[in-house]
């Protein structure tokens, strides 16, 4: 069973925070300040906050510029990932991924199951990695976000959790670019 190892040190990860909406403005951005403030009563630090269009082409662009910033080690981005045409959020970040975390999707849909029931089945949530950083692509509302956080996101963004965290292969993220 997962728990907290208190004999390993905490380690802040760098996180940027995506809002992806046509409508929203940092004043109403309801769901990008849930992540703000759990991601840094966690332990770890924003290091960017934009909020984007619905725009395929834009959304993978600040992606690849963020996954290009040696400053940000995790993206998260909010909205854009339901079934309306203009939710081309999982669309722009499986054009950055280099692998995508399956299993992400899985957990979230699962854990979604238990709060809102079948209609989990209409959220595309998904995690992958590009140039040694997490991407995840979460819904737009903020009972969503604080699901992902709560119940995935803060568990493995800690390197002390156990048996296994996403911050421990941090360095191995982009071995394959490096030479051998």
């Amino acid at each position: 069973m997962s728990r907290i190892d208190e004999t390993r040190d905490f380690i802040p990860v760098r996180i940027a925070v995506l809002t992806v909406s046509d409508t929203r403005e940092m004043a109403d951005d309801r769901s990008g300040d849930t992540l703000v403030g759990r991601l840094t009563e966690a332990g770890h630090t924003l290091a960017a906050r934009d909020i984007i269009k619905d725009e395929r082409d834009q959304i993978a662009a600040k992606l690849r510029e963020w996954c290009a910033d040696p400053e940000i080690d995790v993206i998260l981005s909010t909205g854009g990932t339901g079934l309306t045409g203009r939710d081309v959020t999982v669309e722009a970040h499986r054009d950055v991924y280099e692998k995508e975390i399956d299993a992400f999707s899985t957990v979230f849909t699962m854990i979604s199951m238990q709060k809102i029931g079948t209609s989990a089945i209409q959220s595309r949530a998904t995690g992958g990695v590009a140039n040694g950083t997490y991407l995840f692509a979460l819904p737009g509302s903020p009972g969503a976000c604080k699901d992902a956080w709560d119940e995935i996101l803060v568990k493995q963004l800690d390197f002390r959790h156990r048996p296994c965290n996403f911050v421990e292969i941090f360095p191995r993220l982009d071995e394959h670019l490096r030479r051998k």
